[in-house]
Protein backbone atom coordinates (compact mmCIF):
# COMPACT_ATOMS: atom_id res chain seq x y z
CA UNK A 1 0.00 0.00 0.00
CA UNK A 2 1.26 3.48 -0.86
CA UNK A 3 2.27 5.66 2.07
CA UNK A 4 3.37 9.25 2.64
CA UNK A 5 5.91 10.48 5.17
CA UNK A 6 6.63 13.72 7.01
CA UNK A 7 10.25 13.90 8.13
CA UNK A 8 10.22 15.34 11.66
CA UNK A 9 13.91 16.30 11.71
CA UNK A 10 13.81 18.17 8.40
CA UNK A 11 10.60 19.96 9.34
CA UNK A 12 12.17 21.04 12.63
CA UNK A 13 15.29 22.37 10.88
CA UNK A 14 13.22 24.30 8.35
CA UNK A 15 11.13 25.79 11.17
CA UNK A 16 14.15 26.95 13.15
CA UNK A 17 15.74 28.43 10.01
CA UNK A 18 12.64 30.57 9.48
CA UNK A 19 12.23 31.37 13.16
CA UNK A 20 15.80 32.63 13.36
CA UNK A 21 15.30 34.82 10.32
CA UNK A 22 12.05 36.33 11.61
CA UNK A 23 13.34 36.77 15.17
CA UNK A 24 16.37 38.65 13.85
CA UNK A 25 14.08 41.06 12.00
CA UNK A 26 11.54 41.26 14.87
CA UNK A 27 8.77 40.03 12.61
CA UNK A 28 5.74 38.08 13.85
CA UNK A 29 4.69 35.05 11.87
CA UNK A 30 2.29 32.16 11.78
CA UNK A 31 2.37 28.80 10.01
CA UNK A 32 -0.15 28.12 7.24
CA UNK A 33 -1.19 24.51 7.85
CA UNK A 34 -3.74 24.03 5.06
CA UNK A 35 -1.48 21.58 3.19
CA UNK A 36 -1.85 19.17 6.14
CA UNK A 37 -5.61 18.89 5.45
CA UNK A 38 -6.40 18.53 9.13
CA UNK A 39 -4.24 15.44 9.66
CA UNK A 40 -4.14 15.32 13.46
CA UNK A 41 -0.81 13.49 13.59
CA UNK A 42 0.95 16.04 11.39
CA UNK A 43 -0.72 19.01 13.11
CA UNK A 44 0.62 17.61 16.37
CA UNK A 45 4.14 17.61 14.92
CA UNK A 46 3.68 21.26 13.96
CA UNK A 47 2.49 22.24 17.42
CA UNK A 48 5.37 20.34 19.05
CA UNK A 49 7.78 22.68 17.26
CA UNK A 50 6.54 25.53 19.43
CA UNK A 51 4.32 27.21 16.85
CA UNK A 52 2.04 29.71 18.60
CA UNK A 53 -0.03 30.84 15.59
CA UNK A 54 -1.59 28.57 12.95
CA UNK A 55 -3.41 29.69 9.80
CA UNK A 56 -5.78 27.58 7.70
CA UNK A 57 -8.50 27.92 5.07
CA UNK A 58 -10.73 25.24 6.65
CA UNK A 59 -12.53 25.92 9.92
CA UNK A 60 -12.62 22.20 10.78
CA UNK A 61 -8.80 22.11 10.66
CA UNK A 62 -8.53 25.06 13.02
CA UNK A 63 -11.03 23.38 15.35
CA UNK A 64 -8.60 20.45 15.59
CA UNK A 65 -5.79 22.85 16.45
CA UNK A 66 -7.88 24.28 19.30
CA UNK A 67 -8.68 20.74 20.52
CA UNK A 68 -4.97 19.91 20.69
CA UNK A 69 -3.88 23.24 22.19
CA UNK A 70 -6.48 25.95 22.94
CA UNK A 71 -3.74 28.53 23.56
CA UNK A 72 -2.59 28.63 19.94
CA UNK A 73 -3.87 31.65 18.02
CA UNK A 74 -5.89 30.40 15.06
CA UNK A 75 -6.26 32.48 11.90
CA UNK A 76 -8.86 31.84 9.17
CA UNK A 77 -7.32 32.90 5.88
CA UNK A 78 -10.16 33.20 3.40
CA UNK A 79 -13.45 35.15 3.34
CA UNK A 80 -15.98 33.26 5.45
CA UNK A 81 -19.37 32.21 4.09
CA UNK A 82 -22.46 33.42 5.97
CA UNK A 83 -23.53 29.93 7.02
CA UNK A 84 -20.15 29.24 8.67
CA UNK A 85 -19.71 32.47 10.62
CA UNK A 86 -20.81 30.95 13.93
CA UNK A 87 -18.22 28.16 13.65
CA UNK A 88 -15.54 30.55 12.47
CA UNK A 89 -16.03 32.86 15.46
CA UNK A 90 -16.09 29.85 17.80
CA UNK A 91 -12.86 28.22 16.61
CA UNK A 92 -10.73 31.08 15.26
CA UNK A 93 -9.24 34.13 16.91
CA UNK A 94 -8.42 36.12 13.77
CA UNK A 95 -9.81 36.19 10.23
CA UNK A 96 -8.87 37.84 6.94
CA UNK A 97 -11.75 39.92 5.57
CA UNK A 98 -12.60 42.21 2.69
CA UNK A 99 -16.43 42.42 2.76
CA UNK A 100 -18.24 45.00 4.89
CA UNK A 101 -21.43 42.94 5.16
CA UNK A 102 -19.51 39.90 6.32
CA UNK A 103 -17.65 41.83 9.01
CA UNK A 104 -20.98 43.13 10.34
CA UNK A 105 -22.24 39.53 10.54
CA UNK A 106 -19.04 38.54 12.35
CA UNK A 107 -19.57 41.40 14.79
CA UNK A 108 -23.13 40.23 15.53
CA UNK A 109 -21.96 36.66 16.10
CA UNK A 110 -19.04 37.73 18.27
CA UNK A 111 -21.48 39.67 20.46
CA UNK A 112 -23.66 36.54 20.76
CA UNK A 113 -20.66 34.42 21.76
CA UNK A 114 -19.24 37.05 24.09
CA UNK A 115 -15.93 37.16 22.22
CA UNK A 116 -13.80 39.82 20.59
CA UNK A 117 -12.86 38.72 17.08
CA UNK A 118 -9.73 40.12 15.47
CA UNK A 119 -9.73 41.20 11.82
CA UNK A 120 -7.04 41.67 9.19
CA UNK A 121 -8.44 43.79 6.36
CA UNK A 122 -7.22 42.40 3.05
CA UNK A 123 -6.18 45.01 0.48
CA UNK A 124 -6.04 44.50 -3.28
CA UNK A 125 -2.49 45.04 -4.56
CA UNK A 126 -2.72 43.69 -8.09
CA UNK A 127 -3.18 39.90 -8.09
CA UNK A 128 -6.99 40.33 -8.21
CA UNK A 129 -7.96 37.75 -5.66
CA UNK A 130 -9.57 38.98 -2.39
CA UNK A 131 -9.01 42.51 -1.16
CA UNK A 132 -10.51 45.98 -0.75
CA UNK A 133 -9.42 48.43 -3.43
CA UNK A 134 -6.93 50.93 -1.99
CA UNK A 135 -9.01 53.95 -3.01
CA UNK A 136 -11.89 52.64 -0.89
CA UNK A 137 -9.87 51.55 2.14
CA UNK A 138 -10.31 54.60 4.39
CA UNK A 139 -14.09 54.64 3.86
CA UNK A 140 -14.18 50.87 4.41
CA UNK A 141 -12.31 51.17 7.70
CA UNK A 142 -14.58 54.03 8.84
CA UNK A 143 -17.59 51.72 8.54
CA UNK A 144 -16.12 48.99 10.73
CA UNK A 145 -14.15 51.20 13.14
CA UNK A 146 -16.81 51.17 15.86
CA UNK A 147 -18.38 47.75 15.30
CA UNK A 148 -18.82 45.94 18.64
CA UNK A 149 -16.56 42.98 19.45
CA UNK A 150 -14.36 43.60 16.38
CA UNK A 151 -10.68 44.52 16.71
CA UNK A 152 -8.85 45.42 13.49
CA UNK A 153 -5.28 44.26 14.09
CA UNK A 154 -3.81 44.52 10.62
CA UNK A 155 -3.84 45.25 6.93
CA UNK A 156 -2.87 42.34 4.70
CA UNK A 157 -2.49 41.30 1.10
CA UNK A 158 -2.06 38.21 -1.04
CA UNK A 159 0.17 38.10 -4.10
CA UNK A 160 1.02 35.35 -6.59
CA UNK A 161 -2.00 33.24 -5.57
CA UNK A 162 -4.18 33.74 -8.67
CA UNK A 163 -2.54 35.62 -11.52
CA UNK A 164 1.07 35.13 -10.46
CA UNK A 165 1.76 38.77 -9.60
CA UNK A 166 4.97 38.81 -7.58
CA UNK A 167 5.52 40.96 -4.48
CA UNK A 168 7.71 44.02 -4.77
CA UNK A 169 9.05 46.62 -2.37
CA UNK A 170 6.81 49.25 -3.99
CA UNK A 171 3.63 47.24 -3.43
CA UNK A 172 4.50 46.52 0.18
CA UNK A 173 5.50 50.14 0.87
CA UNK A 174 2.08 51.20 -0.44
CA UNK A 175 0.38 48.85 2.02
CA UNK A 176 2.44 50.30 4.88
CA UNK A 177 1.40 53.81 3.82
CA UNK A 178 -2.27 52.80 3.95
CA UNK A 179 -1.68 51.70 7.56
CA UNK A 180 -0.11 55.07 8.44
CA UNK A 181 -2.96 57.00 6.80
CA UNK A 182 -5.62 55.08 8.76
CA UNK A 183 -3.73 55.41 12.05
CA UNK A 184 -3.41 59.18 11.63
CA UNK A 185 -6.99 59.71 10.51
CA UNK A 186 -8.64 57.57 13.20
CA UNK A 187 -6.05 57.84 15.98
CA UNK A 188 -6.08 54.07 16.27
CA UNK A 189 -3.04 51.79 16.13
CA UNK A 190 -3.07 48.90 13.66
CA UNK A 191 -0.34 46.51 14.85
CA UNK A 192 0.27 44.39 11.73
CA UNK A 193 1.12 44.86 8.11
CA UNK A 194 0.57 41.23 7.14
CA UNK A 195 2.07 41.30 3.67
CA UNK A 196 4.44 38.40 4.00
CA UNK A 197 3.84 34.93 2.58
CA UNK A 198 6.26 32.31 1.28
CA UNK A 199 6.59 34.21 -1.98
CA UNK A 200 7.72 37.32 -0.05
CA UNK A 201 10.58 35.58 1.78
CA UNK A 202 13.10 36.19 -1.05
CA UNK A 203 12.68 39.93 -0.45
CA UNK A 204 13.86 39.32 3.11
CA UNK A 205 16.76 37.20 1.95
CA UNK A 206 17.90 40.02 -0.37
CA UNK A 207 17.31 42.80 2.21
CA UNK A 208 14.52 44.34 0.11
CA UNK A 209 11.61 43.98 2.56
CA UNK A 210 10.17 47.38 3.61
CA UNK A 211 10.45 48.01 7.34
CA UNK A 212 6.70 48.46 7.71
CA UNK A 213 5.98 44.80 6.96
CA UNK A 214 5.94 43.03 10.32
CA UNK A 215 3.83 39.89 9.92
CA UNK A 216 4.19 36.79 7.72
CA UNK A 217 1.93 33.84 6.90
CA UNK A 218 4.20 30.98 5.81
CA UNK A 219 3.36 27.53 4.51
CA UNK A 220 5.13 26.44 1.34
CA UNK A 221 8.63 27.56 2.32
CA UNK A 222 8.34 25.82 5.69
CA UNK A 223 7.37 22.49 4.15
CA UNK A 224 9.39 22.70 0.91
CA UNK A 225 12.29 25.03 1.75
CA UNK A 226 11.76 26.83 -1.52
CA UNK A 227 12.70 30.29 -2.79
CA UNK A 228 9.65 31.00 -4.97
CA UNK A 229 11.42 33.78 -6.90
CA UNK A 230 14.20 31.53 -8.19
CA UNK A 231 12.32 28.22 -7.71
CA UNK A 232 15.21 26.59 -5.85
CA UNK A 233 15.81 25.27 -2.36
CA UNK A 234 17.06 27.91 0.07
CA UNK A 235 20.54 27.08 1.35
CA UNK A 236 20.18 25.67 4.85
CA UNK A 237 16.65 24.37 4.28
CA UNK A 238 15.22 21.03 3.11
CA UNK A 239 13.00 20.42 0.10
CA UNK A 240 12.12 16.85 1.03
CA UNK A 241 10.12 17.12 4.24
CA UNK A 242 7.42 15.09 2.43
CA UNK A 243 8.03 11.82 0.53
CA UNK A 244 5.69 9.40 -1.24
CA UNK A 245 6.36 5.65 -1.37
CA UNK A 246 4.35 3.51 -3.80
CA UNK A 247 4.55 -0.26 -4.32
CA UNK A 248 4.93 -2.08 -7.64
CA UNK A 249 1.89 -4.34 -8.07
CA UNK A 250 2.62 -5.49 -11.65
CA UNK A 251 5.84 -5.76 -13.63
CA UNK A 252 5.67 -6.93 -17.26
CA UNK A 253 7.51 -6.39 -20.52
CA UNK A 254 4.91 -4.93 -22.88
CA UNK A 255 4.71 -3.16 -26.25
CA UNK A 256 5.31 0.59 -26.18
CA UNK A 257 2.12 1.21 -28.20
CA UNK A 258 -1.45 0.13 -27.51
CA UNK A 259 -3.28 -2.03 -30.05
CA UNK A 260 -6.87 -1.80 -31.27
CA UNK A 261 -9.27 1.00 -32.06
CA UNK A 262 -8.40 4.09 -29.99
CA UNK A 263 -10.94 6.38 -28.31
CA UNK A 264 -10.73 8.86 -25.47
CA UNK A 265 -9.72 7.39 -22.12
CA UNK A 266 -11.70 8.20 -18.91
CA UNK A 267 -9.69 11.43 -18.54
CA UNK A 268 -10.80 12.55 -22.00
CA UNK A 269 -7.34 12.04 -23.52
CA UNK A 270 -6.76 10.55 -26.96
CA UNK A 271 -3.36 8.87 -27.26
CA UNK A 272 -1.18 9.98 -30.15
CA UNK A 273 0.65 7.16 -31.91
CA UNK A 274 4.33 7.49 -32.75
CA UNK A 275 4.78 5.00 -35.57
CA UNK A 276 8.52 4.75 -34.91
CA UNK A 277 7.68 2.83 -31.73
CA UNK A 278 5.88 -0.04 -33.50
CA UNK A 279 7.44 -3.38 -32.62
CA UNK A 280 9.33 -2.03 -29.63
CA UNK A 281 8.74 -2.97 -25.99
CA UNK A 282 9.84 -2.00 -22.50
CA UNK A 283 9.30 -3.04 -18.92
CA UNK A 284 6.24 -1.35 -17.45
CA UNK A 285 5.50 -1.12 -13.73
CA UNK A 286 2.09 -0.49 -12.23
CA UNK A 287 2.07 1.25 -8.82
CA UNK A 288 -0.66 1.24 -6.18
CA UNK A 289 -1.59 4.92 -6.44
CA UNK A 290 -3.63 6.85 -8.99
CA UNK A 291 -5.49 9.98 -9.98
CA UNK A 292 -7.80 9.70 -6.99
CA UNK A 293 -4.72 10.45 -4.90
CA UNK A 294 -2.47 12.67 -7.01
CA UNK A 295 -1.95 14.07 -10.51
CA UNK A 296 1.29 12.50 -11.86
CA UNK A 297 2.55 15.91 -13.04
CA UNK A 298 3.15 16.82 -9.39
CA UNK A 299 5.37 13.78 -8.70
CA UNK A 300 9.18 13.96 -8.80
CA UNK A 301 10.72 10.48 -9.21
CA UNK A 302 13.82 9.96 -7.09
CA UNK A 303 15.06 7.54 -9.73
CA UNK A 304 15.57 9.59 -12.88
CA UNK A 305 15.93 6.51 -15.09
CA UNK A 306 12.21 5.85 -15.61
CA UNK A 307 9.32 7.75 -17.15
CA UNK A 308 5.82 8.28 -15.79
CA UNK A 309 3.52 7.24 -18.65
CA UNK A 310 0.21 8.14 -17.06
CA UNK A 311 -2.37 7.08 -14.55
CA UNK A 312 -5.88 5.75 -14.15
CA UNK A 313 -8.02 6.39 -11.09
CA UNK A 314 -6.14 3.92 -8.89
CA UNK A 315 -2.92 2.99 -10.71
CA UNK A 316 0.22 4.80 -11.90
CA UNK A 317 2.11 3.45 -14.92
CA UNK A 318 5.89 3.71 -15.32
CA UNK A 319 8.10 3.00 -18.32
CA UNK A 320 11.28 1.41 -16.94
CA UNK A 321 12.95 0.82 -20.30
CA UNK A 322 15.21 -2.22 -19.95
CA UNK A 323 14.76 -2.04 -16.16
CA UNK A 324 18.42 -1.40 -15.28
CA UNK A 325 17.64 -1.28 -11.53
CA UNK A 326 15.94 -4.72 -11.73
CA UNK A 327 12.72 -3.57 -10.10
CA UNK A 328 10.36 -6.38 -9.12
CA UNK A 329 6.79 -6.78 -7.91
CA UNK A 330 6.68 -5.74 -4.26
CA UNK A 331 9.48 -3.15 -4.56
CA UNK A 332 8.75 0.36 -3.37
CA UNK A 333 9.35 3.39 -5.60
CA UNK A 334 10.11 6.77 -3.98
CA UNK A 335 8.85 10.18 -5.12
CA UNK A 336 9.36 13.77 -4.08
CA UNK A 337 6.37 16.06 -4.54
CA UNK A 338 5.45 19.50 -5.68
CA UNK A 339 3.16 21.52 -3.41
CA UNK A 340 -0.11 20.57 -5.16
CA UNK A 341 0.92 16.92 -5.20
CA UNK A 342 1.48 16.84 -1.45
CA UNK A 343 -1.80 18.68 -0.93
CA UNK A 344 -3.70 16.09 -2.99
CA UNK A 345 -2.16 13.14 -1.16
CA UNK A 346 -2.78 14.67 2.25
CA UNK A 347 -6.41 15.09 1.22
CA UNK A 348 -6.62 11.43 0.17
CA UNK A 349 -7.95 8.95 2.71
CA UNK A 350 -6.42 6.08 0.72
CA UNK A 351 -2.75 6.83 1.43
CA UNK A 352 -1.28 6.13 4.87
CA UNK A 353 0.38 9.11 6.61
CA UNK A 354 3.54 8.38 8.61
CA UNK A 355 5.98 10.48 10.66
CA UNK A 356 9.64 9.61 10.07
CA UNK A 357 12.85 10.85 11.68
Amino acid sequence: MAYFTLNRTKLRENFHYLKGMFDESEISWGVVSKILCGNRKFIGELIDLGVNEIHDSRISNLAKVKEINPDIQTVYIKPVSKRNIDKMVKYTDVSLNSELTTIKWISDEAVKQGKTHKIIIMVETGDLREGVMGDHLVDFYAKIFDLPNIDVIGLGTNLNCLNGVMPSSDKLIQLSLYKQIIELKFNKEIPWVSAGTSVTIPLMLHKQLPKGVNHFRVGETLFFGVDLFEEKIIEGMHGDVFTLFAEIIEMQEKPLLPSGTLAANPQGEVIEIDEELYGRSSFRAILDIGLLDVDPKYLIPEDGEFEILGASSDMLILNLGVNPKKYQVGDVVKFGLKYMGALSILNSSYVDKVVSE
